[in-house]
């Protein structure tokens, strides 16, 4: 694999389709030389981000938007994966962070997973625009 190949996937902001968001983020890992162990991270990681979406859309009561998850395939050794809502974030102000001010133990649990499974991660919230978090995974690593 020479150049960027990209799939993306939106899905409603329900926990029924985070399954359907690992599954994608699987064939595509697939395709890659990961262990089996790295997909599973990778797949653990996307389904804790959007459980956290899934999660802040509740409290919003915006339960009827949606995740994107966009899975950027870079030559042969990195995988990029973004996961964006649009459900109401907090001010990140700048920062990379996981979580706001008042999150959960579970939230915590969950940005404390995702950090480390992956190789890379950051994320920005917004109230007004949502929250992106970024995840990379290189092969071998």
């Amino acid at each position: 694999m020479d150049s960027k190949h990209c799939v993306e996937l939106k899905i409603p902001c329900k926990p029924e389709y985070v399954g359907v968001a690992r599954l994608v983020v699987l064939g595509v890992a697939s395709r890659m030389a990961f262990s089996y162990d790295d997909v599973e991270d990778l797949r653990l990681a996307v389904g804790e981000a959007c459980t956290s979406a899934i999660e802040r859309a509740k409290i919003a009561n915006a339960e009827n938007s949606q995740i994107t998850i966009q899975c950027t395939m870079e030559q042969s050794d990195k995988l990029t994966i973004k996961i964006a809502d649009n459900i109401p974030g907090f001010d990140s102000r700048g920062r990379s962070t996981l979580v706001g001010p008042n999150a959960s133990e579970e939230q915590n649990i969950g940005a404390l997973l995702m950090e480390i499974l992956v190789d890379e991660i950051h994320a920005v919230s917004l109230p007004d625009r949502g929250t992106i978090i970024t995840m990379v995974k290189h092969v071998g690593r």
